[in-house]
């Protein structure tokens, strides 16, 4: 008999398949992360809410499902923590904010929804940074979350209390949102999978601008094939936003190869020059690249041309937050933190020239993606450029003695391959001699989700750095 503690730690592929044979009830799947929360979540804080009743009522409605026979959605019975800034029909949805301590919003946004069609059953949600700003996960509502791998450093963000809760068994999925790396830097930091899809890959609805590129939404899993599982739940079209895309998303489930033979793979460690990255993760990423070479792939060290790509992510960010937030800023000037502020001043200031400019370098930077990838198959780089810090450092002000100028400046190894539209996967890619998890990301061109899912899948079922679980 499997017991509590294994069920909470295996993937979601094959909880899904237990489930959906009847060897595992969902009330009993659900019972045995329920104990978890409630003995490891105190120390993490990474889920803020929890609905313990509806959750129950929920997995026994898929037990009798099962039971009678009834089609069955691919997430069938699975618990799932959503993101604090995704609206939740019932659930408290704060935001990380004390402006909506208590706000409970009438109806589902699409990614929730899609997930509850696919059978998840809904525990409650995880913790955000405010207004999911920044990468390190603290608000002051619910305070901040713990890493699991080692208590009293950040989990990273936005995605953070989604990512601590995977590592640690609390959930076996989770979902995010990334403008600047919110799936993939906490993922790094978790030594857990996030994948930043190709936007319109997972539709978002409502949005107030529904057209821009910068923010996707996207999975988080504790395997690439969990995240490949939920990836086909979330995609597929949706007639109310406009950059949704019509693929077929069942594909994204089948079965993963674990050969690279043949793939052409570029090595990017710094970007090509353009980001500081601390060294003990260029060590760590450095070691496990030849895995790469052994899978059949040929890597040589090439980078794509990224320049505009700063100017284009910052100048289109503060544009959106801007619109998002200027307006509640000059009604709760006190309760907004100053970061938002900041970046919202900045967006004020732009004018109709800053932002034609920027969009004219937006596309020559697309375009010049989509040249680079017409002679390799695949980017790999670093996620993130520096480990786990403190969670009283709001961000780092610093890497290997380089001054980051901004709370954004130290999360560059992903704000720019955020604006060029590619799908872009953390992937657990080592460890540091302490301990501390190291991400490797995988980005492909544009709409070749399922091929960075392949190079992830493969690389870690050659490593298996992910089934490294922390002691919690």
């Amino acid at each position: 008999m499997t017991s509590a503690d294994e069920l909470c730690t295996r993937p979601a592929t094959e909880l899904a398949a237990l489930v959906r044979t009847g060897e595992v009830s969902a009330r009993e799947l659900l019972e045995a992360h329920l104990g978890r929360i409630d003995r490891l979540n105190p120390q993490l804080n990474a889920v803020v809410t929890l609905d313990v009743d509806g959750a129950r009522a929920a997995a026994d409605a898929a037990d009798a499902a099962q039971a009678a026979g009834e089609p069955l959605g691919p997430l069938h019975g699975l618990p799932v923590a959503h993101k604090d800034t995704h609206a939740t029909g019932g659930m408290r949805t704060t935001w990380g904010s004390p402006l909506h301590r208590d706000t409970v919003p009438l109806r589902d946004e699409l990614v929730v929804a899609r997930l509850k069609a696919a059978g998840a059953i809904r525990i409650g949600k995880t913790n955000v940074p405010e207004f999911a700003a920044g990468s390190h996960t603290v608000n002051p509502v619910f305070g901040a979350t713990h890493n699991p791998y080692r208590h009293g450093l950040s989990a990273g963000g936005s995605s953070g209390g989604a990512t601590a809760a995977l590592a640690a068994g609390l959930v076996p999925l989770a979902e995010g949102s990334d403008m600047g790396g919110s799936l993939r830097n906490p993922a790094a930091f978790c030594n857990v999978v996030g994948l930043r899809p190709t936007p319109g890959r997972v539709p978002s609805w409502p949005a107030a601008m529904g057209w821009s590129t910068l923010s996707v939404q996207g999975p988080l899993g504790r395997t690439v094939a969990d995240v490949a599982l939920q990836l086909s739940a979330l995609a597929g079209p949706d007639p109310r936003v406009p950059l949704s895309l019509s693929d077929d998303p069942a594909g994204f489930a089948a079965p993963l190869p674990e050969r690279l033979d043949g793939l052409r793979v570029a090595w990017a460690p710094d970007l090509g020059g353009r980001v500081t990255v601390d060294p003990a993760i260029t060590a760590v990423l450095a070691a496990s690249l030849p895995v790469v070479e052994e899978l059949g792939a040929v890597v040589e060290e090439a980078c794509p041309d990224l320049d505009g790509a700063d100017e284009v992510f910052g100048t289109l960010r503060a544009w959106l937050f801007d619109a998002t937030f200027s307006d509640l800023i000059r009604r709760h000037p006190d309760q907004v933190k100053e970061t938002i502020r900041w970046n919202a001043a900045l967006g004020a200031r732009l004018t109709g020239t800053d932002l034609a400019r920027a969009e004219q370098r937006h596309t020559r930077l697309y375009e010049r993606m989509v040249e680079f990838f017409t002679r390799y198959d695949v980017l790999l780089c670093p996620t993130t450029q520096v480990l786990p810090f403190p969670v009283e450092l709001e961000y780092p002000t610093e890497i290997a003695g380089e001054p980051q100028e901004d709370y954004l400046a130290w999360m560059r190894s992903c704000t720019l391959l955020s604006p060029t539209g590619c799908p872009a996967l953390s992937v657990p890619g080592g460890f540091t001699p302490d301990g501390l998890p190291v991400g490797l990301q995988v980005v492909g061109p544009p709409r070749a989700d399922r091929r960075v899912l392949e190079v992830g899948h493969a690389f870690e079922q050659a490593t298996r750095f992910g089934e490294r679980r922390p002691l919690v």
